[in-house]
């Protein structure tokens, strides 16, 4: 199959020559691929920040018709149009059942999410059908919102969920990559008064309102806790959503934080050193970590359908499969937020 894979820092590829999956469990289901995307983590192996195997499939993103199942598979059926979760679960286990699905104990990850067919585990508790979609596929119209809810609309939900959003709060938002934009989305649907957006790029400010943010605050460091300690009369915030990963986003989440509050942290962290002693003695949390997607997946799902939320809005390039490495290029560079893959061209 043609797959995309990654070779050194900054060396994508698209190679022809990738062997399909094929199923491993009886558990298992292969997904055809119709629409994958490019998700700001895989930039950590691209920019050489994570280790590399070289010839390794990436991404981790993607929708498409269930091609085959294993024979333990009962619910999911051939010819399925299925949303991927990029973290695979039973769905069952005590861990599921408690809505930690990320940490299921038959957890296992889409690896070549940017390739025609990606190979699903626990089928039956990880896809996620999508109703009334005939064999030609869903509308183009819907395709880059359904994209959105493999991982950046439910990651940016459990970041709101992580740090206790409220109606009537304010919510803070450090990051404006997909998910911190879907964490935007989030809180706005949570009902949250204010939302305040920390970006520092027109582009991506622009859909942050049109998402429900309420303000924007370009300044960094010490300046952007002054800003946001003025629009909240000198409080905090009563929730702080961290979608970077990195240790000047997390320190500025405490420092906007209103005492007793909690940060929501979904980026992956790289390089982070807690500030134990401002969270102790402002008695702030933190909770979050890897997104639990099959537990948001169904009501995610209903609201897109609805029309009530449209994440998509996030994909600001679309780009045939063939065009990845161009795709990475772009958000790398920051000529994109996020790039929706056309699997079918």
């Amino acid at each position: 199959m043609r797959a995309t894979t990654i070779h050194a820092p900054r060396d994508i590829r698209l190679s022809t020559d990738v062997p399909d999956p094929r199923i491993e469990k009886p558990t298992d289901a292969i997904v055809r691929v119709t629409t994958a995307c490019i998700c700001g983590s895989d930039l950590w192996p691209y920019r050489g920040e994570n280790d590399i195997t070289a010839g390794a499939t990436i991404g981790h993103e993607c929708i498409g018709f269930v091609e085959e199942v294993g024979s333990e598979v009962r619910d999911v059926k051939v010819g399925d149009f299925v949303v991927v979760p990029f973290d695979h679960c039973d769905n069952t286990c005590a861990h599921c059942t408690a809505g930690t699905h990320s940490a299921c104990v038959d957890l296992s990850m889409t690896s070549s999410g940017q390739g025609e067919y990606a190979r699903v585990g626990q089928a039956d508790g990880s896809l996620v059908k999508v109703p009334d979609v005939g064999s030609a596929g869903p509308d183009a119209d819907l395709v880059p919102h359904l994209m959105a809810l493999s991982d950046v609309m439910p990651t940016g939900w459990h970041a709101a969920v992580a740090a206790g959003v409220r109606e009537g709060g304010t919510t803070v938002v450090v990051g404006d990559g997909a998910v911190g934009l879907c964490g935007v989305l989030a809180a706005a649907a949570m009902g949250s008064e204010k939302v305040v957006l920390m970006s520092r790029h027109e582009p991506r400010q622009e859909i942050g309102r049109a998402f429900g943010a309420t303000h924007v605050v370009a300044e960094r460091g010490k300046e952007a806790a002054a800003a946001v300690k003025e629009i909240t009369g000198g409080v905090g915030a009563d929730a702080v959503l961290e979608c970077v990963g990195t240790d000047q986003a997390m320190g500025t989440a405490f420092a906007v934080a209103r005492p007793g509050s909690m940060v929501g942290f979904v980026g992956v962290p790289h390089g982070v050193e807690l500030p134990v002693r401002r969270m102790f003695q402002k008695n702030v949390g933190l909770r979050g970590g890897m997104a639990p997607v099959r537990a948001y997946l169904p009501d995610l799902l209903a609201r897109t359908l609805a029309g009530e939320i449209e994440p998509g809005r996030v994909f600001d390039l679309s780009l045939p499969l063939d065009e990845v490495a161009e795709g990475y290029r772009a958000m790398d560079e920051r000529r994109a937020v996020k790039v929706l893959l056309d699997v079918a061209r």
